[in-house]
Order: structure tokens, then sequence, then C-alpha cells
């Protein structure tokens, strides 16, 4: 999958921040069954309007440090690492929040690289 705004495949950093998130809502065997899932799983394209809805999740303002920090990297031409969601009673942003908000300021519409694990 090429894209101007994101990288191919999520960084190795990303499924840890994403498991430090998932443990505060998961026991450790949980948390280890759906990091394991986000890494085996392909990296499939959702639109950045639809995350932010199936996640129930407000936009953050421009203003967010972390948001505006992306948008910047954005336009010095860097790429973004794609997200990391879990499926659950709701849709959960384990790792990619502020990268999601920072790519809907472009276009709504903008298709966004995520992986997609099921809670067990």
């Amino acid at each position: 999958m090429k894209s101007k705004f994101w990288l191919a495949e999520p960084e190795a950093h990303d499924f840890l921040a994403a498991a430090d998130f998932l443990d505060l809502l998961y026991q450790e065997a949980t948390v280890t069954h759906i990091v394991n899932g986000l890494k085996k799983t392909p990296t499939v394209t959702k639109k950045a309007k639809d995350i932010l809805r199936a996640s129930q999740l407000p936009l953050l303002p421009k203003t967010n440090p972390h948001v505006k920090a992306d948008l910047q990297k954005v336009k010095k031409g860097k790429k973004l690492s794609p997200i990391l969601l879990v499926r659950g009673e709701r849709l959960i942003i384990a790792d990619g929040y502020h990268r999601v908000c920072s790519i809907y300021y472009l276009s709504e519409d903008q298709e966004v690289p995520c992986r997609i694990a099921d809670k067990p």
C-alpha cells in the first residue's frame, strides 16, 4: 500500500504503546492476545471519519500539541505510522488517536491504514 501520508507498516514502538494503553483496560493475557493479533493481521484502510465515529471519541482540536505535531510532520513530507484498533463493544483506538485526528483535518474522507484486532 503506497501513500504519501502513511508508512506501510506500524513501527515496533506502536505495538508497545498499544499494549501500555490496553493494559489499563484488560488483564495481561487479553492484552497479549490483542497485540499478537495486531502484529499478525494485514493492514487495511478505513476513512478517518468512520474511525472517529466508531470509536465514539471526539475530534481533537488542531491546537492539541500532538495533533499539531503530526500535521507538521505531514507538511514536511514525513510519513505517519498506521493506527492500531481493537474491535469490541465499541472501536478502541489502541494507538494513533492523534494521528487520526490530524489526518481528519486534511480530509475527513482520507483513507487511514490500520490494523484491526478483535477483543477475545
